[in-house]
């Protein structure tokens, strides 16, 4: 295991930074959601929370930075398991702990859960090429992680999987976090699942980033199928309220976005905010159908992909969070618009990143 001490750059309990970096989370989060208003740990906390050591999994992605900023800056000791350190250079400070390891290795991952109380998967293998796909990242590196964390005693264990999961759907990163749910269902280990629909910053950088950059873009099908997005920073929250929150264990929580929109929607919505227009290019259904039988042997996780993209096109994707939102009313559901005036302010160089300096306690 690999400790590092050197401090990380200014936190607040909003994921943001004053790194003055190129766009990325930490800058749209900070246009999105104000500089570093609340959230800071209440003295008296600090001390039993540093003792409460949290293992992430997943720590690296935009939605493992945003729930690591979150708890660190509560006080928690976070620690995150990830095979390559350089991956978590951004995540340096002294109340986080870069545990290296692959999540199929029983060995190393036993190694890191060692001392933990509470354990977050935020692993996928959707898109990953080799050895890292969603049936060896997703249910058994998932399974590797529970079975690691029954051994060790912890006592809650969150798991982000994806609404609509289950045994017979299409997209084979829908059935591996099925079989993951089920064998955390299984364990006896107090838990919590997260359904969230589509990320906006997965579509945001597949659709609207190369709008922006060069004028024009590619969708995948039509693009008229009604979907779901959610924030990738409205899932941290509610993970980090499930952290704090014992009455959220051995509940699933689905976790979306305000409004269904098609992917020329989407597209149309960064074009409204950002008052960049340009060219949308379609690839058509038959075409996509063809090439994701004709790539499955060549390049399996392109294939899969582009079965995604056909099932995405053409299944129901909607959903409907004003039930989770009633339960839960201290979370607001971010919308596509105020996620895209997000990422255009990140972009600009005009954003004031300047956080104050959090102090020890």
């Amino acid at each position: 295991m690999e400790r590092h001490a050197r401090r990380w750059r200014t936190v607040c309990a909003r994921g943001c930074d004053n790194s003055g970096s190129a766009p990325g989370p930490d800058r749209v989060g900070a246009a999105l959601h104000g500089s570093c208003a609340g959230g800071k740990p209440k003295p008296s906390s600090v001390a039993e929370r540093r003792d409460r050591v949290i293992l992430i999994a997943g720590g690296t992605g935009t939605l493992g930075t945003h729930v690591v900023r979150l708890l660190a800056a509560r006080g928690f000791h976070v620690r995150v398991l990830t095979r390559d350190s350089s991956r978590a250079q951004h995540l340096e400070d002294e109340l986080v702990e870069i545990a290296l390891g692959d999540v199929r290795d029983p060995d190393a991952v036993a190694r890191a859960m060692a001392g933990a109380d509470t354990v977050i998967s935020a692993i996928h293998g959707f898109g990953d090429a080799g050895d890292y796909n969603p049936r060896t990242v997703d249910y058994e590196g998932n399974t590797v992680l529970i079975q690691a964390a029954r051994a060790a005693g912890v006592q809650h264990f969150i798991l982000v999987s994806v609404q609509g999961a289950a045994a017979d759907h299409p997209i084979e990163l829908f059935r591996m976090k099925y079989l993951a749910e089920q064998e955390l269902n299984g364990s006896g280990i107090p838990w919590t699942i997260l359904r969230p629909t589509a990320f906006m910053e997965t579509w945001a950088d597949v659709v609207a980033k190369p709008l922006l950059e060069t004028g024009k873009t590619r969708l995948f099908g039509r693009g008229l199928n009604p979907i779901n997005f959610v924030s990738a920073w409205d899932v941290a929250r509610f993970i980090e309220m499930t952290v704090i929150d014992a009455s959220l264990r051995g509940k699933v929580l689905e976790v979306g976005g305000p409004k269904n929109l098609t992917m020329r929607e989407f597209v149309r919505t960064f074009e409204t905010v950002t008052g960049r227009t340009g060219a949308t290019r379609h690839v058509s259904l038959p075409l996509m159908r063809v090439m994701s039988i004709l790539m499955r042997p060549i390049k399996p996780a392109l294939a899969g992909q582009i079965q995604a993209a056909v099932v995405m096109d053409t299944r129901d994707m909607t959903a409907d969070e004003s039930a989770t939102s009633r339960t839960y009313p201290s979370i607001t559901p971010t919308s596509l618009e105020e996620f895209a005036r997000g990422v255009h302010a990140a972009a600009s160089p005009a954003v004031s990143t300047s956080i104050p300096r959090r102090r020890s306690a």
